[in-house]
């Protein structure tokens, strides 16, 4: 399964690359606005992550990219990403009242999509100083949140196969982001070898972005 990854000038993307690859996914890295959306979807991937990076999601690129793969492969958002989904679909993204930088919190989660078999709560690592504020477009539904601060910790397209966390899955201290991956991969129609735990313990319809 090809998957096309969208590095934001980030570090934090060759560990999800890392991932990606140790589940079975064929993935291409591709530095942000270094090619434009049609050159990408005539990769003809099968889905499509938005990888983390500095600065404003209106300025990264991932908006765009949210326009043209939403509803025709499973896109997933990583922080920076997650962001760039709500903007897409016309939600705002506000300053977090506190920066975070490399710190773990407890995130509670609805169990479904990405956080399938993952019970109701884990612990997630984040880096960022924006987040994305509610009330959340009708479209989206609020997925998962930080038990300190209340902060929109994920999100979900309600009937397309789109996801984002505010959060680094990619993390050594998120728990179980191996599995979130293997979830997200998991509605391409990926094969994983040997599943995430082993690894661990070592054409949609539906509303268009506007």
């Amino acid at each position: 399964m090809k998957v096309l990854l969208i590095d934001a000038y980030d570090s934090f993307v060759h560990i999800i690359d890392q991932y990606l690859r140790t589940l079975g996914a064929d993935t291409e890295v591709v530095r942000s606005r270094t090619r434009s959306p049609e050159e990408l979807a005539a990769a003809r991937p099968d889905a499509v992550v938005l990888g983390p990076g500095p600065g404003h999601p209106a300025d990264s690129g991932h908006v765009e990219l949210v326009h043209r793969f939403a509803g025709r492969v499973p896109l997933l958002g990583v922080c920076l990403g997650h962001q760039a989904i709500a903007l897409a679909y016309g939600g705002r993204v506000d300053v977090a009242d506190e920066l975070m930088h490399g710190r773990t919190s407890t995130v509670r989660h609805d169990g479904a999509g990405i956080y399938r078999g993952l019970g109701n709560s884990l612990e997630a690592t984040r880096y960022h100083s924006l987040v994305v504020a509610e009330p959340l477009p009708e479209e989206l539904l609020v997925t998962a949140v930080a038990a300190d601060h209340g902060y929109v910790m994920g999100l979900r397209h309600r009937s397309l196969a789109v996801e984002g966390v505010q959060f680094h899955p990619e993390s050594i201290m998120t728990t179980a982001g191996l599995t979130l991956l293997e979830n997200f991969l998991s509605t391409a129609g990926s094969p994983t070898p040997g599943g995430a735990a082993a690894h661990e313990d070592a054409g949609l319809t539906g509303a268009r972005p506007r």
